[in-house]
């Protein structure tokens, strides 16, 4: 495969055109960090308003991720990517335009939404690429679409300050956001008349029904019913805080704890109208049908320590360095960007060595701990630090971190595969809740080298809690290094089996 990885033709096309559409996903979503401490500056918001803005950038993605899932599922990738992307100029051009804090987060609550297109990617590229290389395929997807934030934190300040045409200090931030939006727009038309949702003569498989996910045992549904709990309670949070900083009311704050009751109900109906057949007694899975969304909900949780903290981690670095080293903003957002930088590698690296070493749980456990090690090391760093060594470790926790998302998702699209999308949609969300869930307690934690050291420990912790249930609890996918997907039927040519995304009708 690596030696074919440069090539634009059939698959390979496929997967640089869709990590592409990722990566201007990613510019869009983190459009704001490089450029917060300028429209704090502009805007004259508190510490807090702008932390706030920084939990709303990662908050709709929480349910968007489920929905785009179910979307992804019956209406294929191609169509569902370019509709996000189109969609993505609406609230950047609507935060551009914000002229107070209360539009500005609307406009970002909006926006969030478009963090939901790594979803979709997950599911285009495996039907592409079969289960013994998906490790890999995944992890440059996820890595090098990941570096939009990197690429966000390089180029942004320096647009945005070539963009003021005033002259003065304040940079223009605006226009270097909307434009960002419009980019991804034009893109997401370039792609729909560029790809396609599976190889010729490939079927692209739909579940029945998608308003849920399809579990095979009793005790797993209800499994299932626990693992959508956080889902909706970090929105709960969100509202909470929301409320802190007198964007809701109490009373308005109590109506959206409600609706949020009222969603999970219907979230639970229609987990219940997929799965009733199994619940009632009429349907069975035979053994080998049957999976264990246990499975899911352990991949659930390592996208919460490992991603969850990398989008928290991305929101704060920035202000972090320059705070801590007293730089400007330029370098500062250069700086931080090497935390992101490093998917270009680790996300793809993490993806090979599981599919390398023969073993996708010891990779997911062994890069999990070393994930825990490094953010514990990284609560140690204060002014008084070496800057060049403060960069490194900040690399190097960043590898694990990036490496280990690569090992979840080497292992997503193995699980089930006709509710690909939607397995997708519930690990990428809880991502999203550990984003939320992180970017919360930082925004209560007091500034300075104290609130950082507590930051950065309560994610070693939580990464190395999540480390011991993998060791524990982890198996080994089916057909984990197999030749082909799960349901996938192989040409016999010359009595040698022939992957069935290289062929085309026989």
């Amino acid at each position: 495969m690596l030696s074919e990885l440069w090539s634009l033709h059939g698959r390979y096309k496929i997967l640089h055109m869709t990590w592409f559409a990722f990566f201007l996903s990613f510019v869009v979503w983190f459009n704001l960090a490089p450029l917060a401490t300028a429209l704090q500056e502009e805007m004259g918001l508190s510490v807090a308003q702008i932390r706030t803005l920084a939990i709303c950038n990662v908050a709709l993605t929480v349910p968007a991720r489920i929905i785009i899932g179910m979307v992804l599922d019956r209406f294929g990738p191609r169509i569902t990517y370019t509709c996000l992307l189109v969609y993505a100029a609406i609230p950047c051009i609507g935060f551009a335009l914000a002229q107070n804090f209360n539009q500005l987060v609307i406009s970002r609550l909006a926006l969030s939404i478009v963090g939901a297109g790594f979803v979709i990617g997950i599911r285009m590229v495996a039907e592409w690429f079969p289960p013994k290389e998906i490790g890999l395929a995944e992890g440059i997807y996820g890595g090098w679409g990941n570096f939009g934030s990197a690429g966000a934190a390089f180029t942004l300040p320096t647009i945005a300050a070539i963009l003021s045409f005033s002259g003065g200090s304040l940079i223009n931030w605006r226009l270097a956001i909307a434009g960002t939006g419009i980019i991804a727009a034009l893109y997401g038309i370039l792609y729909y008349f560029n790809v396609q949702d599976t190889p010729s003569g490939k079927v692209y498989q739909r579940p029945v029904k998608a308003t849920g996910i399809e579990v095979t045992t009793v005790k797993d549904f209800w499994f299932l019913m626990l693992m959508n709990v956080p889902l909706n309670v970090i929105l709960g949070v969100l509202a909470w805080r929301l409320s802190k900083v007198g964007f809701l009311t109490t009373s308005g704050m109590y109506l959206v704890w409600l609706g949020l009751v009222g969603l999970y109900l219907f979230q639970a109906y229609g987990c219940w109208n997929v799965n009733k057949d199994l619940l009632t007694g009429q349907k069975q899975y035979a053994p080998n049908e049957r999976y264990n969304f246990s499975q899911v909900a352990l991949l659930e949780c390592t996208y919460f320590v490992n991603f969850g903290s990398e989008l928290a981690a991305v929101s704060m670095l920035p202000s972090f360095f320059e705070m801590t080293f007293g730089l400007n903003k330029q370098a500062a957002g250069m700086i931080a960007a090497s935390y992101a930088f490093m998917n270009l590698a680790a996300r793809p690296g993490g993806g090979l060595i599981s599919d390398k070493l023969g073993s996708r749980k010891l990779t997911m456990t062994v890069l999990t701990a070393a994930m825990a090690i490094g953010y514990l090391m990284m609560g140690r760093v204060t002014g008084g630090w070496f800057l060049p060594l403060a960069v490194l470790l900040t690399m190097t926790c960043s590898f694990f971190v990036q490496a280990g998302e690569g090992s979840t998702f080497a292992i997503v699209p193995l699980i089930r595969r006709r509710v690909t999308g939607q397995i997708a949609g519930n690990v990428g969300a809880y991502g999203n809740v550990g984003a939320v869930a992180y970017l919360t307690l930082f925004s209560l934690l007091p500034e300075g080298d104290v609130g950082n050291r507590i930051f950065f420990e309560v994610l070693g912790v939580a990464s190395m809690i999540v480390a011991c249930l993998c060791w524990f609890f982890l198996k080994e996918p089916k057909g984990s290094f197999a030749e082909h997907h799960e349901g996938e039927e192989i040409p016999i040519i010359n009595q040698e089996p022939i992957f069935a995304s290289e062929t085309k009708q026989l």
